[in-house]
């Protein structure tokens, strides 16, 4: 039905025929089943579709029935059907980093399906510190996954979240990361897997993908590239930082799928590395899902980095080192020919698809329609409705971070400030406001609509862009600040400052935005109030010097709501709560500091990278953040000793009688401690002193033994918590710190060590000191012993 030119003359019947099957065809309707539909008789009788039957049998049944080009067109994202078998094709690639994205072929917007709530940026929403909302991000996000799904208009595969450190702040990519911190990394990205995936116990709601492994954090600086990069990376470094986040993804998320990268690591493609893939991921780790490339990762480990001298060499390296499925279509060109040549076996290809196909079937697309499946009810009604929208504006909310309030200038009111002077190139934004890999938004409210909410606005943007290159536009701005009660600076970046490709370079307002900033709060009538939407950290050392700007708000990309949520942190609807996720650093830093440089501890001639390791000078440190009310936290119980009980297994038998005292002093490796419910609680008063209900974020970081040597971190953090408190109250907050875990450092080998002696641990302002002492198995019994006499 291409020709449209026909259809005046079409009976009316036959017209309306065409217009139920165009619906039907739009996403309107239900989707065909993937596999085993109960009407097609070629596989309703076969093993696999036995949804009572062992998930293992049903998919050795399904993998024993293709032939090898059957199998080889299953190893890539766009895999093909089997008709044969009643199998129709699968596209595997979509996208939910903050929301159903169109980023990724496997999800179409349009037709029922217009869009899909757009959460807050990544970063923004890791300010928040609250690992409930992250999986409740997470929940909603896979309830309209399914619903898209159910509708014919999305996959069930996504590949999200991005996990990755924020290593280097210049990244383009780190918006899309929860920060710095390996516990902040993992802990988002073991709490948005467990949102996405749901809790049905090996039943999967969506499968989700924690990406890119690994010491991926370089797009493109100085001539260097992704796609070319070699990361040499320290295995100390790799066990303390950037692995952390994945292993978390891994072991407490139940993650389904891992994604390798691009770079190289110390001179190997991490997509064709046994040790990464197979070693790490799979037996170490104990991945129960599929590892997937980057999305041509194998093609251009042969095409760009020529890893291999054959196509062939490279498939068969890529399969015999882990890897399940090619996003891309080098698997599905070479892969037969590898087995020909004998470089691969068909059990190789076999393996992958045991991975692949198991998830598929995890899923329930071997069980007939959706519609009759767990959420199979899930529909239009369940996309951008009002609770999901308000999740948006919620999250928003508590990402976002109020950096100076001088002379509790904010929040303004309605009452005194009756104008306000909106200005800058990102006061009335939409897609600004979402970042990447998002979709299409339910709808947007920028932060000229959310101020005008409350108060008469003049607007005037006196940038057209965030690179703007003229001040043409400045004296316009300047004549609205000085007739305005108030002034609202709305500035920062954009994608085409910091995203996937490109890295910033420099830490700066880019364009003549200072400028503006500085000539507008000069003529401002009112108080000045500086609003940065950016993924980056800026440095803004000329507004935080400028007696002339009275207050600093840092918005991130805040999602589709973030116009109204800026307002309500502006006019006191909402008390900010949220905290930096990451460090923001002085332009000065980057100087002579390659991105290339991987090493994250600090050298006399080397910085040192995140607040781990950098002990400089800082525009605003991890961490900051500052609310409208006063919190007051006191440790009211704590150990001041805690004792390691050593597995006696490390011991020769002539040092069976070393003494307590000179194991004081050493390091001891985890892995001869015994670590079962080895828990440091603390007991916390939080009382918010202040007349407004607020949210503290409790920040508890360690700082281990003064002895330890130059390898181990300043502080790290070992716990954070989300309290709520109504005006003049106060709660007690246990906060448990797992020892071995969290107390523990990685030393050169990158063996898990804990260091024996005094721990400072720090919570605001207040500071303890924990001992740690090693207790040899025979002297806890005689311990034991005196505690029962």
């Amino acid at each position: 039905m291409a020709s449209t030119a026909a259809a005046p003359s079409c009976p009316s019947t036959i017209l309306l025929l065409i217009v139920l099957l165009g619906l039907l065809r739009h996403g309107g309707g239900a989707r065909e089943p993937f596999a085993c539909d109960p009407n097609d008789a070629a596989s309703s009788g076969l093993p696999f579709c036995r949804t009572a039957a062992p998930i293992p049998e049903r998919v050795k049944d399904f993998i024993g029935r293709l032939t090898l080009q059957e199998k080889i067109r299953l190893l890539v994202n766009n895999a093909a059907g089997v008709p044969r078998l009643g199998i129709q094709g699968y596209e595997w690639w979509s996208e939910a980093l903050h929301g159903v994205s169109n980023v990724g072929p496997g999800t179409k917007f349009g037709g029922d399906f217009p869009g899909a709530t757009s959460f807050p940026q990544v970063i923004t929403t890791a300010a928040s510190f609250n690992a409930s909302l992250w999986e409740a991000i997470g929940r909603v996000v896979s309830d309209e996954a399914r619903a898209m799904y159910n509708g014919g208009a999305a996959g069930l595969t996504y590949w999200s979240p991005n996990v990755n450190i924020f290593r280097d702040p210049r990244w383009g990519r780190g918006q899309e990361t929860p920060g710095e911190d390996p516990l902040v990394a993992g802990t988002y990205a073991s709490s948005y897997v467990r949102g996405l995936q749901g809790n049905d116990g090996n039943r999967l709601k969506v499968a989700a993908c924690c990406k890119h492994f690994t010491a991926y954090d370089l797009d493109n600086w100085n001539g260097t590239d992704r796609f070319h990069f070699n990361a040499k990376v320290t295995r100390q470094d790799r066990v303390d930082t950037f692995d952390v986040p994945f292993r978390m993804c891994v072991k407490e998320g139940k993650v389904a799928s891992v994604m390798c990268s691009y770079n190289q690591v110390n001179g190997v493609p991490t997509c064709a590395d046994p040790n990464l893939l197979k070693g790490t991921i799979r037996d170490q780790w104990r991945l129960n899902g599929y590892i997937v490339s980057d999305c041509d990762s194998v093609g251009v480990f042969f095409d760009n980095q020529h890893y291999t001298s054959t196509a062939e060499e490279a498939a068969a390296d890529a399969i015999k080192a882990g890897l399940d499925m090619d996003c891309g279509p080098f698997l599905a060109v070479h892969t037969e020919d590898a087995v020909k040549k004998g470089l691969l076996t068909e059990t190789d290809v076999n393996n992958a698809l045991i991975n692949t196909v198991t998830v598929q079937m995890r899923l329930g697309m071997f069980d007939g329609a959706p519609s009759s499946q767990s959420y199979g009810n899930l529909g239009p009604k369940d996309v951008c409705s009002p609770p999901h929208q308000q999740l948006a504006l919620d999250a928003a909310r508590q990402g976002i971070v109020l950096l100076e309030n001088h002379h509790s200038t904010l929040p303004l009111s309605a009452n005194h400030h009756r104008t306000i002077a909106v200005i800058g190139p990102n006061s009335d934004v939409n897609l600004t406001m979402i970042g990447n890999y998002a979709g299409v938004a339910c709808g947007y409210v920028t932060p000229l609509e959310g101020i005008a909410r409350y108060t008469a606005v003049i607007h005037q943007k006196g940038c057209d862009g965030v690179a703007c290159t003229t001040e043409d536009s400045f004296g316009d701005a300047i004549a609205a600040a000085r007739s305005a009660d108030a002034t609202v600076l709305v500035v920062g970046l954009d994608q085409s400052i910091e995203a996937e490709t490109i890295d910033r370079d420099g830490l700066l307002l880019p364009g003549r935005q200072q400028d503006l900033v500085s000539k507008v709060a000069a003529a401002s009538r009112g108080p000045t109030v500086l609003v940065l939407m950016s993924g980056g950290p800026i440095d803004v050392s000329f507004a935080k010097d400028d007696p002339r700007i009275s207050a600093i708000l840092w918005a991130g990309y805040p999602g589709q709501a973030g116009g109204a949520a800026i307002a309500d942190v502006l006019f006191g609807t909402t008390n900010p709560a949220g905290r930096l996720p990451m460090t923001w650093y002085p332009q000065s830093y980057l100087s002579n500091l390659p991105m290339t440089t991987m090493a994250m501890r600090s050298t006399p001639s080397y910085p040192g990278r995140t607040y781990r390791f950098y002990a400089g000078p800082v525009v605003y440190p991890f961490g900051h953040g500052l609310s409208y009310s006063n919190f007051i936290n006191k440790i009211i119980k704590a150990p001041t000793t805690v004792e390691v009980p050593l597995s006696g297994r490390h011991h020769h038998h002539h040092h069976q009688s070393q003494s307590a005292a000179s194991l004081s002093s050493k390091a001891i490796r985890v892995s001869h401690a015994k670590c079962q419910n080895l828990s440091l609680v603390i007991h916390v008063d939080v009382a918010n002193k202040g007349d407004r209900d607020g949210s503290q974020t409790l920040l508890v970081f360690s700082t281990p033994p003064a002895s330890s040597s130059r390898w181990v971190p300043r502080k790290q953090l070992v716990a954070f918590e989300k309290v709520h408190l109504a005006a003049g109250t106060r709660r007690r907050v246990q906060v448990h710190i797992h020892v071995c875990k969290y107390l523990s450092v990685v030393d050169k080998s990158g063996a898990r060590r804990i260091s024996m002696g005094e721990h400072d641990i720090h919570i605001g302002d207040t500071k303890l000191t924990v001992l740690l002492q090693p207790v040899t198995e025979r002297k806890k019994t005689i311990y034991l012993k005196h505690l029962i006499l």
